[in-house]
């Protein structure tokens, strides 16, 4: 199976955001840092402009105002505690093509063949080299006719979970350290 990446780029906020600084769960302060991956397959609706990158980029770039701390990056404050310098730097979106057949990843289980469907990302630099947020974009092409899609999206999730609370304002928070409690009820723990 051959994936060909066509272009990575930055998406950033489509207006002014924020320039804060917010504290990560404790949870999020002795866990490894890395990405959580996600794939999602999706049927073509017969629309021509179905998952076109242009408008997938318009969108994020959209979102990105609200859900501002996912455009950051993670840094050190004075007493070395690591937090989210939300500074608008973007999130990474990836797109992609194959002519590979879903069958050909066979029953999913993990291999370096499933693994190109997630965007190599460099964790040599530190944290605060590497977006929050990746997306990966990858378009299958069979016959030059019929078209599907899968999306691999990769994050900090309990990140999305509080700052989406905070924007809804079920819990008025200055910070996101207190939500390691809500996010734990989230899942029913």
């Amino acid at each position: 199976m051959i994936i060909n990446v066509k272009e990575s780029t930055m998406v950033r906020p489509a207006a002014e955001t924020p320039r804060v600084a917010l504290w990560n769960a404790n949870v999020d302060l002795v866990v490894p840092r890395f990405h959580t991956p996600s794939v999602y397959f999706y049927r073509p609706t017969g629309a021509a402009n179905f998952f076109d990158a242009g408008v997938l980029k318009d969108a994020l770039s959209k979102a990105l105002v609200p859900f501002y701390p996912m455009a950051g990056r993670l840094k050190r404050d004075d007493d070395g505690r690591i937090e989210i310098d939300c500074n608008a730097e973007g999130v990474l979106f990836v797109e992609a093509e194959t002519t590979s057949l879903i069958d050909d990843f066979g029953d999913f289980a993990p291999t370096l063949e499933l693994k190109q469907l997630i965007p190599t990302i460099d964790y040599s630099g530190g944290i605060s080299t590497y977006p929050l947020l990746v997306l990966q974009v990858c378009l299958y092409i069979y016959l030059f006719y019929c078209k599907k899609v899968n999306i691999y999206l990769s994050f900090l999730f309990n990140l999305c979970i509080a700052h989406a609370k905070l924007r809804r304002l079920i819990y008025p928070l200055k910070s996101l350290t207190l939500f390691l409690f809500f996010f734990v009820d989230e899942l029913n723990i």
